[in-house]
């Protein structure tokens, strides 16, 4: 089974996506701040991690390009509420860059895709 590790500071976002997720069948690890996820990295050693921008402590783009030095072939999606951080040439690291909705097939399709 495929792990992913959801980082998000948003409990409702937590409960959304892994409820989603397990459903398509992957084991879901969750980190509620940038710190936590590089600690549950080298923990649990995802297939791919989806990553929130917005998040108190270390940002995710800061946590973005600690995970690239570490892994940088671990496919990293980023998921924001903000479509703005699109153009930031430092989000160009990830894989994958999603306007987070209640619609969760880009999600999923771009979960796949790194996945397969």
């Amino acid at each position: 089974m495929k792990k992913i590790l959801l980082v998000d500071d948003e409990d409702s976002i937590h409960l959304l996506y892994r409820e989603e997720l397990e459903e398509e069948g992957y084991e879901v690890h969750s980190a509620l701040s940038g710190e936590e996820a590089l600690t549950q990295l080298k923990i649990i050693n995802p297939d791919l991690i989806i990553l929130d921008i917005n998040m108190p402590g270390i940002n995710g783009i800061d946590v973005l390009r600690q995970i690239k030095e570490m892994n940088s072939s671990l496919p990293v999606i980023l998921s924001s509420a903000y479509q703005e951080f699109k153009q930031d040439l430092a989000t160009w690291a990830s894989d994958e860059y999603i306007v987070k909705s209640s619609n969760l097939d880009e999600l999923k399709a771009a979960v796949k895709k790194h996945l397969a």
